[in-house]
């Protein structure tokens, strides 16, 4: 109640400061987003999974609030967490496709690491980056508001899970025991130990936090340490796959479940430390997936029902390629066990997160502040559609509108090119096509499609753009 109370003030003295930062006096509170890479709706105990156990993520949803019509930024990781760093939509998101971009200096695509820097806040980053595709810029994340950077530049890169080499804050850091696919140090224990590091370094240091804990699992490379993989081993029915760029894995459900459970682990631990620390009642804890269920590296996602009862995955504009599992976490303010079918998306987190900062969101923002639901407190504004764009696979658009859900396909030979069109209160799994019946809801999606669309200098639909010069 103490810590509700608290944000409460807060956000009448937003209100009444006009959008300005707030007096110091104010307590902000720390900020973590977890993100896991690939993780589809259904893969966790709490969404329905069934295959597997996934105590300390159910955990904190039993704790906290579960969104069930939560969505990524895009069908694939760089533009989905561009999305999520800037608070803009794929329509008007800067770097918006897999490829050889990266983010531009400030004041370009500012994030809200800076945004939040500015506003009194410590910042980090762990993992794989999501400033940058593929990049030889190991300053990048510092220059662009992480005071502290630890892990992959290269989205390629963080394929593996042995990597002989990361980057710390600019400088390069070598592990010679390591050969991509196999080695003697696995990513993932060097991505806890360096969180749990700076949550103790924040909590004897005091002042606000926000860190960005951008971990690999379950991507493929199929690998995870042999502890997590060996209990598994004998209660699946599986075949060596072939992992075409990826890694070849002979048990590879053993092993994509012991994936999970290593990230479920992951999350666990760093819960713990922030109870150790005494810092878990002033700290939010968001816990998503950049994009749907994968099928690559010798993976589908129909072998745990990984989508749920969603359609498609990652790569897809149907919901099982956008929509993504996602926990809110703040003991003491979200009222443990609650259900949200608010609508949201990635470009949320910037205006979120300027709220609960007390500073102004982005000017340029698509988002709106799901602080209300978080919090249980006011009225949650809500948007009038969402939008999605992606350039791969011929060129698609999707829209969320009300119940509706619109998708085109094809986009790259036809701006024009018919509309699918679903009720998801009456067809989740998107398997009737209803836009013969309903010609004036396709017409408004149409609308939609257009309003939300705006060329990228680096990227449009039809033509792929040169990379601009740093």
């Amino acid at each position: 109640m103490k810590t509700l109370l608290r944000c409460l003030t807060l956000l009448l003295m937003f209100a009444l400061s006009g959008g300005q930062a707030l007096a110091e006096d104010a307590e902000q509170p720390n900020i973590i987003f977890i993100l896991a890479d690939d993780l589809g709706y259904g893969d966790l105990g709490c969404y329905g999974q069934k295959n597997f156990a996934t105590p300390r993520i159910d955990q904190l949803a039993n704790e906290g609030l579960r969104f069930t019509q939560h969505y990524a930024g895009c069908t694939v990781c760089f533009p989905s967490r561009s999305v999520l760093l800037t608070g803009q939509h794929m329509g008007h998101v800067l770097c918006r496709a897999n490829g050889d971009y990266q983010f531009p200096e400030d004041p370009q695509e500012i994030t809200i690491a800076s945004r939040l820097k500015q506003a009194g806040y410590h910042t980090a980053m762990i993992g794989k980056s999501g400033l940058s595709c593929r990049s030889d810029d190991p300053s990048l994340p510092n220059r662009k508001g992480f005071d502290h950077f630890f892990g992959y530049l290269s989205h390629g890169a963080a394929h593996r899970y042995y990597p002989e080499h990361l980057y710390r804050n600019g400088e390069q850091v070598d592990y010679p025991g390591n050969h991509g696919k196999e080695g003697d140090t696995y990513s993932g224990d060097l991505f806890l130990a360096d969180a749990l590091r700076y949550l103790d370094e924040r909590a004897e240091a005091g002042g606000p936090f926000f860190l960005h804990l951008s971990l690999q699992q379950p991507h493929a490379d199929l690998q995870v340490t042999q502890k997590y993989r060996e209990q598994f081993i004998g209660q699946f029915d599986e075949q060596p796959a072939k992992g075409g760029g990826y890694r070849d894995e002979a048990h590879p459900k053993s092993t994509f479940a012991g994936m999970v459970t290593y990230l479920d682990t992951t999350v666990g631990q760093v819960i713990d430390k922030l109870h150790q620390t005494g810092m878990a009642e002033n700290t939010l804890v968001i816990f998503s997936s950049d994009n749907g269920a994968m099928s690559e590296g010798g993976w589908s996602a129909e072998y745990f029902t990984s989508s749920g009862p969603l359609r498609g995955g990652k790569r897809d504009m149907y919901e099982g390629g956008l929509r993504v599992p996602t926990i809110a976490y703040w003991p003491g303010t979200i009222t443990a066990g609650t259900e949200s079918d608010h609508q949201s998306a990635f470009y949320d987190f910037a205006a979120t997160a300027c709220e609960l900062a007390g500073i102004a969101p982005p000017a340029n923002t698509d988002g709106i502040s799901y602080v209300p639901t978080l919090t249980g407190a006011g009225s949650q504004p809500t948007h009038e559609y969402l939008y999605w764009e992606f350039y791969e696979q011929g060129g698609k658009q999707a829209v969320r509108y009300g119940d509706w859900k619109g998708v085109r396909l094809n986009v790259n030979k036809n701006r024009n090119a018919p509309i699918e069109l679903y009720n998801l209160a009456d067809d989740l799994g998107e398997q009737h096509d209803i836009a013969a019946n309903h010609p004036e809801v396709v017409k408004k999606i149409a609308a939609i499609m257009d309003e939300a669309h705006e060329p990228s200098p680096l990227i449009d639909f039809g033509q792929v753009r040169k990379k601009p010069k740093k």
